[in-house]
Parts: C-alpha cells; sequence; structure tokens
C-alpha cells in the first residue's frame, strides 16, 4: 500500500464536499460517471431477474446465454468472431480486470509498458502484481499516437505486457489502422501480450466510425481487447465488462477470477443480456448527447479564451492549462474557487499529463452552459 497515495478522485470529492457545505455551487466535470441511464427495457430485464428467488445463488461462472450474446454483438457489431467457451470472460466492470490481469500475466520484476498520460488504473493494476513500468509517450505533437519505433529495443525485448487505448482516456485521441497495423507487427517481433483497451468504441464524433482491435489479422495471437457496457448502455453501476481474444490470456484471467470472486449476479447478466441483443437506437442516441454537450462545453470555452481541441470522441476533454500556473492542480483549485467547476489536474494521468486537466461531459447541456458562462464571468481567461 506504500505505493499507493490517496487516489486523486477522493481529494476532488473533499473539494467539491467543502464548497457545497460552504453553500456554493459545484458543477463537476472531474469523475467521468455517466449519468444517462439505461434504455427501460434493460431496467425492466434486470428488475425481472431481481424478483426471480433462483437467481439469489452465486454464478460462479458466466451464464452460456450471456456469453452466446456477448460473441453475437461482437459478430454484428465489428465483424469479429469469437469462441464463447475460450475466448469471452467476464469482467465486474473494466476496472476490475485492468486491477487484476496483470496478476495472471507478469511475475514481479516484469516490465508492462503503459500509456503516458493514461487512465490510472492502467498503471496501477501492474503495479500491484509488482511489475516495472514503462510508460509510453503520448505527444501532441504526434495526435496522442504512441510512437513504437522511439521505444528502445531493450526495454521491448524485456517487456512481457503492453496496454494500449483508443479512442483514448484521457486526451480523447483516437489512432489510425496504420498504427494497430503496426502494433500487431511490434507484438509479434518482440514476443509481447497486448491489452487494447475499447471502452469508448460507440463514442466517436462527427460521423466517425470505430472498431475493434480484434478486427485486424493477428490481433488474437498477440492480445486481447476489453470492452465496457457503462458508458454505452449507461450501466456504469451494474459493473459489466469482458475481455475478448486470445484463448490463453482470457484462460489465465478467468482462472485467477475464479479464485477471486463468484462470478456476475445473475440478474446482472441479464440486463447484459437485454442491453446487447435488443434495440441499439440508445447507442446513437446516447453517442449523439455527449456530442452535444461535447459542442456546448468546447465552442463556449474557446469563446471564452481556453484554446483547447475538440475531443473527436470518449466523453472527455483534455484541454491545456493557462502558462500562468505552475501545476494543474493549481489550476483546478483556483478554478473551482473562481467559477465552481470542478475538473481533474492532468497530472493524475502519469508524467506527461501535467500542464493539462480533463473534463468529463458528465452534466447536461444547461449544466455546461452553466459552466461556460461561470468561466467567462470568471475573467479567468482573460
Amino acid at each position: 500500500m506504500d505505493q499507493f497515495g490517496e487516489g486523486v478522485f477522493s481529494r476532488l470529492a473533499d473539494m467539491r464536499k467543502e464548497r457545497v457545505a460552504a453553500g456554493k455551487n459545484v458543477i463537476d466535470l472531474s469523475i467521468g460517471a455517466p449519468n444517462i441511464p439505461p434504455a427501460k427495457r434493460i431496467m425492466e430485464a434486470m428488475a425481472k431477474a431481481v424478483m426471480d428467488p433462483a437467481n439469489y445463488v452465486y454464478a460462479i461462472s458466466d451464464r452460456k446465454a450471456m456469453l452466446d450474446a456477448v460473441a453475437q454483438w461482437y459478430q454484428r457489431r465489428y465483424n469479429v468472431t469469437l469462441d464463447p467457451d475460450t475466448e469471452i470472460c467476464s469482467l465486474l466492470g473494466s476496472q476490475d480486470g485492468l486491477a487484476h490481469i496483470a496478476l495472471s500475466i507478469l511475475d514481479p520484476g516484469d516490465i508492462m509498458m503503459v500509456p503516458d498520460p493514461c487512465y490510472p488504473i492502467f498503471a496501477d493494476g501492474p503495479r500491484i502484481a509488482g511489475a516495472e513500468l514503462y510508460y509510453m509517450p503520448q505527444k501532441k505533437e504526434h495526435d496522442y499516437v504512441i510512437q513504437l519505433g522511439d521505444i528502445p529495443e531493450a526495454v521491448a525485448r524485456k517487456a512481457k505486457f503492453m496496454l494500449v487505448s483508443y479512442p483514448n482516456n484521457p486526451t480523447a485521441a483516437m489512432a489510425p489502422i496504420e498504427f494497430y497495423k503496426e502494433l500487431i507487427e511490434f507484438a509479434k517481433k518482440y514476443d509481447i501480450i497486448v491489452l487494447h483497451d475499447n471502452a469508448y468504441s460507440e463514442l466517436v464524433f462527427d460521423g466517425r466510425e470505430w472498431g475493434s482491435f480484434l478486427e485486424l489479422p493477428g490481433a488474437k495471437e498477440i492480445g486481447v481487447e476489453f470492452n465496457s457496457l457503462s458508458k454505452t448502455y449507461g450501466l456504469a453501476g451494474a459493473r459489466i465488462g469482458y475481455c475478448l481474444g486470445n484463448s490463453e490470456v482470457v484462460g489465465m484471467l478467468k482462472t485467477l477470477k475464479s479464485n477471486m470472486d463468484y462470478g456476475m449476479f445473475l440478474p446482472i447478466q441479464a440486463a447484459a443480456i437485454e442491453a446487447i441483443s435488443g434495440d441499439q437506437s440508445i447507442v446513437a442516441e446516447t453517442r449523439a448527447a455527449y456530442e452535444r454537450r461535447r459542442d456546448v462545453l468546447c465552442d463556449g470555452l474557446i469563446e471564452a479564451g481556453w484554446q483547447m481541441d475538440k475531443p473527436p470522441g470518449t466523453m472527455f476533454v483534455w484541454a491545456p492549462i493557462p502558462s500562468s500556473y505552475e501545476s494543474s492542480e493549481a489550476f483546478v483549485k483556483d478554478l473551482l474557487d473562481k467559477t465552481g467547476v470542478l475538473v481533474t489536474p492532468g497530472s493524475a494521468f502519469g508524467p506527461s499529463g501535467e500542464g493539462y486537466v480533463r473534463m468529463a461531459l458528465v452534466q447536461s447541456e444547461e449544466d455546461m452552459q452553466l459552466a461556460v458562462d461561470e468561466v467567462k464571468k470568471s475573467g479567468i481567461f482573460a
């Protein structure tokens, strides 16, 4: 535990509570907690299953109906064929898998390569496994796409595992298909297992499209993908995610999880089946809602003098802090004091995150406009 300090989101929550206790308003754009609920049919499927007394046993393992539904979902959505028995493992949310998969692959002292900046659990999971981290820079001059050719050969030869995530949290970047082709060749050359986090595949804007890492030839030979129902279907609190792809990697994670938990609550499995098998119009509606929020927030803040790039996808905005501030945490505190808008300091996302903040599109369009208005009134970018 000496490796872990107090989580940044706990500190931000304390700042929020202190301001609310003083009777002041807070527009919280810090934590990426979706506020769009599931479709009614999904909630009804879970409610019906909750009322069945037979569903209160240990799940132990994933039900065949859910595994089959996931395989069919991947076939329909991504044109990826998966064996339900050997190439799919449920997760109690992606966070569960990201926290634990390194334990099934890495020995203490092994090298894992993670993006920089990155979502904190990407690095924390390997730390739990005792791994050494190598940060792969995601730089603005390269549109935040990892430059695999810049990784020292000595590091690549020693590394066992690497994590890649596009559309990316926190930078919101999207990598071109050429990057993924290079990634597969890189992993084969150096015998590295790849984990591709694809939690935001449905949240891409302006008519863009996104697929699956597993669509590419050779991907299943060297890696797995994580996917999640949290943002796409509004099921964040239900904790539903999946590890899919290479059967050996999936099998090792299944073995680990069989010793750590008793599976996903059966009514939640019922909700998952309904979400991915039923009417998919909710996906387009959710995407459109986030795109409208992005436009209100980014267009307004740019008009207020805050220069930033509008994200092509995800539910986040990655924005530079003014040059007058010496740290992103100092800017976050000042922004909250002057405007009531709470965002996350970029320093929470690794060494390269300093100098930026992340804003989550988790409030209504009205609240996004209120945030813009408060920033304009504050004169912080004047």
